[in-house]
């Protein structure tokens, strides 16, 4: 064992009461043993005693191994606990309630000299300030919780005591050094000057990292850093660096009346020879300011971040924006020494191009006057990085949204039409009534289409896809492109001779093709051309483009190019967003750019748009090539519905959890001859299947419930009933079980929402 263990382990053994119970039991047995052999009782009461005697024995025999073995145990696990203690790299001492040391190891050792018997606040009076209340307080806490820690900022860095409770009154103190690396320190790492911190005595305090390489490493004081001292700030200065002596003109920040803040901009031989070093040849964007923020000088790097010449008077709020709260308030803060120096990013006034700046304010005192120096960074590429990165996750925010909106209207528009269907069944044409419901009826197609679009968005529609050659899409849809575009603007089209064939819903192609057509012509009120042209391209490396990689392989790309007013730069990145247009209102929706996007994604292909203001825009789909020509279409697609429902015969087991659907479906089948059993949930449907005289032939069930799903409840009831059909609803798409496992044989999909007759037409279908 250890010195660190053997030391502990006395203290820490652990106090338990069965000694004092093996006593006992031992003089029981004995008093038990003497009654029975030596006692004047009946022999029936002797065998009993004798009997008692012995079982304690055993018992007395049973406590004392179990105790020898919870010893041995709790002595391997204290041993391997205190090797571990001692041979960690932090300092850690073993303490008890009241602060006496009892062990430490080795690194607490070599760090502090103190030793058993002293106490943990002498211990650590040379590395905390008052450390009797900070160990008190954290005693405290480590007895209502086991465990407590706090970070203690010191002159000499950061220092993180912890405290662990061990039990019998001793805790396990562990003391560990925390590097520079958070806050202000941070955000000096990120600044291209070098930058110091400065005591009192001259000790250099912190040293960012640009002055650690300008320096060729860490200095401990000013001394070593500068051939001659005091240094003269605001004006240049001579410093040791590896390579020699350089030239730098020393900034001077005050911060505190303890602690200094320095700032070092190198300079060449040419700018030491020219007068005070010449502000505008300095390497870095660097603007004076007065405490006001007027600008008083700009140098040259500076005014090529600015563009345009700003006028004498200007102000950085001319320069400027979006910094969220007012400017003033910024530079008075820096001014008066209010919060400490911190970087902010900015957004230029540039009219050319978005530009963005992060921008540090320093309070600098030359000739006794007090004044700003902003050091400037482009952020333009981190805060494109940072947008993007915004505008995915709101994208895929919103099409989950969008998703579970069209999910609960399709239930909605199923229940709706389902009943209105039922009341049609009652009514002829002649019946005032009959108007009105066929109004309702078209109303909620409506909506049904309108949240065809919604999932179109969310990419979660149900695709029909088919192998189609563009070139015969295109021409059957050309005559009905003409007449959308009117007749100020002229239709072409061009096609790739050797153009290769796709697979795509066709219906939702020509959507696309229709939406993209609808805004070109949108985007020429006095007439123009819209040209839709389409290519092969081959890809031998993967294309990067906007968020989107595109994989090796061989693509069609369809491109629809306008000669309209385009597309400003800062809006072509939400073009895709739901309900996002730049139409007047009451023109547009703000669906039909969101919907192709939908369609593409689903389609398993990429859209990206290019403009330029005032020329016009082209959008590029990118639609893989289909390698098997003759694509063999799923025997799962929704059967067509006839114009006259087919009576049946059959039991149907519904299963759906929105009453107002289950109520319209029941009624619906039970019209056309059914059998229908009802359930709210697969649960439910698993209990009444557990009769076996019970005979189902069809399995109507939406895929997603609360709780078990659609799929695999029906999994587990054709283990039993191999021969029941299957048909499933749901208001998702059709792949929104596609990823439960393998396909569900003798199944069809029918999605929501659907009328009386395709319900009925499906069953049917199912059934013969």
């Amino acid at each position: 064992m250890s010195d660190f263990a053997a030391s502990s382990t006395p203290f820490l053994e652990p106090q338990t009461p069965r000694g004092s119970r093996v006593v006992v039991v031992c003089v029981l047995a004995v008093i038990a043993l003497a009654a029975a052999y030596g006692g004047s009782f009946s022999q029936s009461v002797q065998y009993a005693l004798a009997v008692g005697g012995l079982s304690l024995v055993l018992a007395l025999g049973a406590m004392i191994a179990l105790g020898w073995r919870a010893d041995r145990s709790g002595q391997v696990a204290r041993a391997m606990l205190f090797s571990f203690i001692e041979k960690d790299a932090t300092p850690s001492f073993v303490a008890d309630e009241n602060g006496v040391i009892q062990t430490s190891n080795i690194a607490a050792s070599a760090r502090f000299s103190a030793g058993r018997g002293e106490t943990m606040a002498a211990a650590l009076r040379s590395a905390l300030p008052n450390p009797q209340a900070i160990l008190y307080r954290l005693q405290a806490r480590a007895m209502l919780d086991g465990n407590a820690r706090e970070d203690v900022v010191t002159r000499r860095g950061h220092v993180r005591l912890a405290v662990h409770l061990l039990g019998n009154g001793a805790f396990l103190w562990r003391v560990e050094d925390i590097q520079y690396g958070r806050g202000a320190n941070a955000r000096a790492d990120m600044l291209p000057l070098p930058m110091l911190t400065v005591g009192r005595s001259g000790t250099v305090l912190f040293m960012n990292e640009a002055a650690r390489r300008f320096a060729g490493g860490r200095v401990k004081s000013l001394d070593r850093l500068f051939v001659e001292l005091p240094y003269k700030p605001g004006e240049i200065n001579q410093v040791s660096v590896d390579g020699g002596v350089v030239n730098a003109v020393v900034t001077e920040l005050a911060e505190a009346p303890a602690r200094r803040e320095l700032v070092l901009v190198p300079v060449d031989q040419t700018s030491v020879e020219a007068v005070n070093a010449d502000f505008a040849a300095l390497p870095v964007p660097l603007m004076r300011l007065s405490p006001k923020g007027r600008i008083l000088e700009v140098n040259r790097l500076a005014a090529e971040l600015l563009g345009a010449e700003l006028p004498e008077s200007a102000s950085i709020e001319d320069a400027m924006q979006g910094l969220g709260r007012p400017i003033p308030d910024w530079l008075r803060e820096t001014v008066t020494g209010a919060a400490a120096p911190r970087s902010e990013f900015l957004r230029l006034t540039r009219k050319d191009k978005e530009m963005f700046v992060q921008v540090t304010l320093s309070r600098v005192c030359k000739d006794g006057e007090v004044g700003l120096i902003a050091v400037l960074n482009d952020a333009t590429e981190l805060k494109t990085l940072e947008a993007q990165f915004v505008q995915s996750q709101k994208m895929q925010a919103v099409g989950q949204l969008a998703g579970g909106v069209a999910h609960d209207f399709n239930n909605l528009l199923t229940a709706i039409s389902g009943h209105c269907d039922l009341l049609l069944l009652r009514h002829d044409q002649g019946d005032p009534d009959y108007g009105d419901l066929v109004q309702i009826n078209q109303n909620a197609n409506r909506a049904a289409a309108l949240v065809g679009q919604l999932l179109a968005f969310s990419r979660k529609q149900t695709l029909r896809p088919e192998t189609l050659d563009l070139r015969d899409t295109l021409s059957d849809l050309i005559h009905l492109l003409n007449r959308l575009v009117g007749e100020k603007i002229t239709l072409t089209l061009s096609h790739d001779p050797v153009l290769r064939p796709v697979r795509a819903d066709k219906r939702q192609l020509e959507q696309v093709l229709m939406n993209l057509v609808v805004n070109a012509r949108d985007a020429m009120p006095n007439g123009g051309e819209v040209r839709i042209e389409t290519e092969i391209v081959q890809l031998d490396q993967p294309m990067n483009r906007d968020r989107a990689t595109l994989p090796v392989g061989e693509y069609v790309t369809v491109k629809v190019i306008d000669e309209g007013i385009g597309i400003a730069s800062d809006k072509l990145q939400k073009v895709f967003e739901p309900f996002y247009t730049t139409k007047r209102t009451g023109e547009g929706t703000g669906l039909g750019l969101s919907t192709a996007y939908g369609i593409i994604k689903q389609t398993g292909g990429f859209i990206f748009v290019d403009s330029v203001e005032g020329k016009g825009s082209e959008f590029t789909l990118y639609l893989p090539v289909c390698v098997e020509t003759a694509h063999k279409e799923t025997v799962s697609d929704t059967p067509a519905p006839t114009s006259t429902s087919k009576h049946g015969e059959g039991v149907v087991l519904l299963v759906e959890d929105e009453a107002p659907v289950r109520a319209f479906a029941s009624r619906a089948l039970r019209l056309r001859g059914y059998t229908v059993l009802e359930a709210e949930s697969a649960e439910d449907a698993l209990r009444l299947l557990e009769d076996r005289d019970l005979a189902v032939d069809v399995f109507v069930t939406d895929v997603v419930m609360p709780g078990m799903d659609g799929p695999s409840w029906v999994r587990m009831a054709l283990a039993d009933r191999p021969q029941v059909r299957v048909v499933f609803v749901s208001g998702y798409a059709e792949g929104a079980f596609g990823d439960a496992g393998p396909e569900i044989p003798n199944s069809v999909f029918l999605p929501k929402p659907f009328s009386l007759n395709q319900l009925t037409e499906t069953v049917y279908q199912q059934l013969h």
